[in-house]
C-alpha cells in the first residue's frame, strides 16, 4: 500500500477544502481589520481597531472563506499561466463580491459596504480595482499559499486530523446558525414581525441590535440609511 494512502485529507477532498475555507475566513477577518486600521489612521490620524467579521464569534469572515474555496476549487485543479489565474480570479472575485452584496441587501435589508463613490464601481457593490485585488489574491493563493498549506494539512496525523476537523465543523456550524439566525431575526424585528417561538425570543433577548452592532459595526440597515439621507 502506498504510504500516501494513509495521509490525512489527501488531494482536494472535503477535509482539505474545509481547512482552505477556514484559512480564508481567518485571513479575511484580519486583513479587513488591518486595512481598516490604516485607512482610519489616514483619514483621522488615530489608531482604531474595529472588528471586521461575518460571524458573531471568532475572527471569521465567511466571504473570504467562500472566496478562497471558490478560487481553489475552480482554479487549482489544473495548471494555468499566472495571467490567466489573475484574470479568472478577478472575474470570479468581483462577481462573487457583487452577488454577496446583492443577496445581503435582498434578504437581510442591510449593506456592509457601499462603493458608490469609488473609482470604476459597479452599482456600488464592487469595483474594477477591487476585482483586480481579488485576482492578485487568487494568484498568490493558488500558486503559493495553497501548495504550502496543503502539505501542512496532510502532515496532520490521520486520527487527530479527523477529530479536530469534525470538532471545528460543529463549532463553525453553530456560529453560522447563531449569527445568521440573529441577522434574519433582526430584519424581521425591524419590519414589525413579533417573535412567535422561543427561538425568536432567544435571538431578541441575547442578540438584540446593540449586541449585533458590536460584531457588525460596519453594517447599515437600509431603512435607517434612507432616513439619514
Amino acid at each position: 500500500m502506498d504510504k500516501n494512502d494513509n495521509k490525512f485529507a489527501k488531494g482536494m477532498c472535503f477535509y482539505k477544502l474545509f481547512w482552505v475555507f477556514l484559512f480564508g475566513c481567518i485571513f479575511g477577518a484580519y486583513y479587513e481589520q488591518l486595512l481598516n486600521l490604516f485607512i482610519h489612521y489616514h483619514y483621522h490620524h488615530e489608531w482604531t481597531w474595529q472588528l471586521r467579521r461575518g460571524l458573531i464569534y471568532g475572527p471569521i469572515s465567511p466571504i473570504y472563506g467562500f472566496g478562497a474555496l471558490m478560487m481553489i476549487g475552480l482554479l487549482a485543479r489544473k495548471e494555468r499561466s499566472d495571467w490567466k489565474t489573475l484574470l479568472y480570479g478577478a472575474i470570479l472575485g468581483g462577481t462573487f463580491e457583487y452577488l454577496i452584496s446583492f443577496f445581503q441587501e435582498l434578504f437581510l435589508k442591510t449593506v456592509s459596504w457601499d462603493y458608490s463613490n469609488e473609482f470604476l464601481n459597479i452599482n456600488g457593490r464592487t469595483t474594477i480595482p477591487f476585482a483586480i485585488v481579488w485576482g492578485l489574491l487568487a494568484l498568490v493563493l493558488v500558486k503559493i499559499v495553497y501548495p504550502a498549506i496543503s502539505n501542512v494539512i496532510e502532515a496532520l496525523p490521520m486520527k487527530f486530523g479527523k477529530i479536530l476537523t469534525n470538532i471545528l465543523i460543529v463549532l463553525l456550524s453553530l456560529d453560522f446558525f447563531i449569527s445568521w439566525g440573529a441577522l434574519i431575526r433582526q430584519n424581521l424585528r425591524h419590519n414589525g414581525y413579533p417573535s412567535l417561538t422561543f427561538v425568536g425570543k432567544f435571538f431578541d433577548y441575547y442578540y438584540n441590535d446593540d449586541v449585533l452592532k458590536k460584531s457588525y459595526n460596519n453594517m447599515v440597515v437600509i431603512e435607517v440609511k434612507k432616513e439619514k439621507e
